[in-house]
């Protein structure tokens, strides 16, 4: 573990084994931190803000963020074989995100310097007043196991150029490229204790977000986790940055242009086998072209080639961790015994002659219903449940029918539909005639019980800082 610029084990000795989704063997062992190791860690990170990162300015915290950035992409092709031995992501989505995350490190640096405070203008001529953004301080960033590299950038960089200290704890089924990363960290030459990397099970998080030395904490990951980070920062009364889950609906309108909505539809369910939380997983289809749709997306399943996600030729890779693969094939057996019928798919990889991996197959269902549990519940796997509606209303309200509120798609030829329904939708990002399209620009994050905060964009630098108000009598 990386703990104020030292690579150490942790207090007990323990270390656990990660394994490649694909092999299904052991393939390396990560440390297992006790509750001496947190608290050591909040206070590197605390040390360091209070003596060094504090009184390190914009354009220094910027430089350093490029040179991170430089070395990240030097290093992606070795980092992106990394993250797919371990979490089974193809090897092409997992070099994009590791591009991707360079970008996110770039795009922050050039705020470093930027972060402006504002004069505000007082009724009494003799005061005046003005307020700064200051850096919270130390905050807690806990990220997923679907794309450990490119969801730390989400946090990471912004909570540095908005100059605060971290602790990084991420999945215990997908640490080894965070621990990677924290070897570019130190090379990039930034301060010790500024970036601190902790790993482990669910016990290191709850150490880490009851810790009283935390400021704030940002996590990625389910929303019944994030209920219990989000008890934890009550107890020290800290803020939280929460992005959860999605049951995202994706709806096609019979107006739509058809090849570029199934495309759309299928990249946004099936990309990363489905395991990402802006997956379209609710395909809401008119009916005048719904037997269309469903046909055409069966056609595109069926050409889906499942396999080694170290072969460029793979479409799908396996899912990442086995306690997982064996929650979305119950899912997908619940959904056949209430009712909904698998028009294609839903074996594994075994039933389908693979010999060793966690695969599933894309999964297509209809004749389903908004009551059922697989149209309800968030599955993250590669599994499509599609539902006809007849209008606008319809749609929108069907749409809304969720707990969650993380993504929906719109696809429409007619652009007053679009804005109308996009206005409507309860969600954090709507996308029109695309999906699962990502930015460091752009704002992102949800609503009801897929979390709240935002990351991306420069809302997300607020997400980061405090105002701190001064109001100064000038009069004699």
């Amino acid at each position: 573990m990386l703990i104020n610029g030292q690579w150490v084990d942790s207090a007990s000795g323990e270390r656990f084994p990660s394994y490649n989704p694909y092999t299904e063997e052991a393939w390396a062992t990560i440390p297992q931190a006790a509750e001496s190791d947190v608290d050591r860690a909040v206070q590197a990170a605390r040390e360091a803000y209070r003596t060094v990162w504090s009184k390190t300015n914009g354009l220094e915290r910027a430089r350093l963020m490029m040179k991170l950035a430089d070395l990240l992409e030097a290093e992606a092709e070795r980092l992106a074989e990394l993250e797919t031995a371990d979490n089974g992501k193809v090897i092409r989505e997992s070099l994009k995100n590791m591009k991707q995350a360079a970008r996110y490190y770039r795009f922050f640096a050039g705020y470093a310097d930027k972060i402006y405070g504002e004069v505000i203008p007082m009724d009494q001529t003799h005061l005046f007043d003005y307020t700064m953004r200051e850096p919270i301080g130390t905050v807690a960033l806990i990220t997923p196991w679907n794309s450990p590299i490119s969801i730390l950038a989400n946090k990471l960089a912004p909570a540095l150029a908005a100059g605060n200290t971290v602790v990084i704890k991420p999945s215990e089924h997908a640490s080894v490229t965070t621990l990677e990363f924290g070897e570019l960290v130190r090379k990039a030459g930034f301060p010790d204790g500024v970036v601190n990397i902790v790993t482990g099970d669910g016990t290191v998080g709850n150490f880490l977000t009851r810790h009283p030395g935390i400021g704030k904490i940002s996590f990625t990951g389910g929303s019944a986790t994030g209920k219990i980070i989000a008890r934890n920062a009550s107890e020290n009364l800290i803020p939280c940055l929460l992005e959860l889950g999605g049951k995202s609906p994706n709806i096609i309108f019979a107006d739509a242009d058809l090849d570029k909505a199934l495309a759309g539809a299928f990249a946004g369910v099936f990309g990363g086998a489905g395991q990402t939380c802006i997956a379209g997983s609710r395909l809401l289809v008119q009916r005048p072209v719904y037997e269309q749709v469903v046909e055409r997306m069966m056609e595109r399943i069926r050409a889906v080639r499942l396999g080694n996600p170290m072969d460029p030729a793979t479409d799908m890779g396996p899912l990442a961790n086995k306690p997982h693969y064996e929650r979305v094939l119950s899912m997908i057996r619940t959904g056949e015994a209430e009712g909904a019928t698998v028009a294609i798919g839903g074996k594994t990889g075994y039933e389908r002659g693979l010999e060793k991996g966690w695969f599933v197959e894309p999964t297509l269902f209809v004749d389903v219903n908004q009551r059922m549990t697989i149209a309800r519940e968030e599955v993250f796997g590669p599994v499509l449940c599609i539902l006809p509606f007849d209008d606008e209303e319809e749609a929108v309200a069907m749409a809304n029918d969720s707990k969650y509120g993380l993504a929906s798609g719109i696809w429409t030829r007619d652009i007053s539909r679009a804005h109308r329904i996009a206005r409507r939708m309860e969600c954090g990002q709507v996308w029109v005639n695309t999906y699962r399209i990502n930015a460091a620009q752009v704002p992102f994050g949800g609503v009801k019980q897929s979390g709240y905060g935002r990351e991306r964009g420069m809302h997300t630098l607020m997400e980061y800082t405090v105002v701190k108000n001064v109001m100064v009598d000038l009069s004699v």
